[in-house]
């Protein structure tokens, strides 16, 4: 995932940030935007490509100012990018489909690709949450643990359970058109819960750098949770499950999964942190594709 560092307590990786990115000399801003009349407001090309540099590994040239509230903006791009993620993921099940691997292996793959492409950022963020939840004596306990580069086994078995869970289920689904729809809805919906959860649960890690890069308005958060939802939708009426009932089981199973982590993030250490985010996704990603294999046998 490329080097980590420590800001706040919490481990990130390093390109993932602004301050980050200043440090390796990649990106150099100077803060604002301004011109004669004041600070300028970033464009929507900036904030999807601020989306786009923090979900993924594509190099974007930046060579302009990163405005203070970038990071926040950002955030309502987040399922957009997620349907390309899955799309990705979608075309890369096909062309080792084409290649004649069988559909196990051409799910290994695609899940292989993606992981590279995102850089294994959310993956990091279960291995995490599963270690501070599983082995943590108490709050405090429990982000020291969190932040800590290093798996342990809960974060091993949550992170074995996943792949496996994921590439289960894209072998079960089978047809590669089925495989990228569902991967579009999957990673479409799975990011677009994650600015509400944001804007819903405290920072568990005051002044961490999921903390610094602040939260979206609501009305960003609404946007980002509305456009996941309409692409996630899409995806899976186009998956022909046979009943609007079977498509709507996908995204509340999977939205109640990340309402249930919520709760258990709230009791655990008190809100949410960037590790949480990432198993959030991670959570609705699983259930979404498991519930897709359930709802087409159920329709075959």
């Amino acid at each position: 995932m490329g080097p980590v560092q420590q800001a706040g307590g919490e481990a990130v990786p390093r390109r993932r940030t602004g301050t980050a990115l200043a440090g390796w000399g990649v990106f150099p801003y100077t803060g604002t935007m301004t011109d004669a009349t004041g600070p300028r407001r970033p464009t929507p090309w900036m904030e999807f490509a601020a989306a786009v540099i923090f979900l993924t590994r594509v190099p974007i040239p930046w060579r302009k100012d990163w405005p203070a509230d970038l990071d926040q903006r950002a955030m309502s791009w987040f399922p957009i990018v997620g349907a390309l993620i899955g799309g990705a993921g979608g075309a890369l099940y096909w062309a080792a489909a084409q290649a004649g691997l069988p559909p196990v292996l051409s799910g290994l793959v695609a899940l292989a690709g993606l992981i590279w492409l995102t850089g294994a950022l959310h993956e990091d963020g279960l291995a995490d949450v599963a270690d501070g939840f599983g082995g943590g004596r108490d709050r405090a306990a429990k982000l020291e643990i969190m932040k800590d580069s290093r798996v342990g086994t809960y974060g091993a078995a949550a992170l074995v359970l996943s792949v496996l869970a994921r590439g289960a289920a894209l072998s079960a689904i089978g047809a590669p058109r089925e495989v990228a729809l569902a991967l579009i809805g999957a990673h479409a919906w799975s990011r677009g819960l994650l600015p509400a959860l944001k804007y819903a649960l405290p920072s568990a890690r005051p002044g961490g750098v999921a903390d610094r890069q602040g939260r979206p308005n609501s009305a960003r958060a609404v946007a980002a949770f509305v456009v996941g939802l309409t692409l996630a939708a899409t995806a899976i009426g186009e998956m022909n499950l046979g009943s609007g009932a079977a498509g709507l089981s996908i995204l509340l199973l999977s939205g109640a999964g990340v309402a249930v982590l919520a709760r258990l993030a709230t009791r655990q250490v008190g809100g949410v942190t960037g590790d949480v985010l990432g198993a959030a996704q991670q959570v609705a990603e699983t259930l979404f594709l498991v519930a897709a294999v359930a709802a087409l046998g159920s329709a075959a």
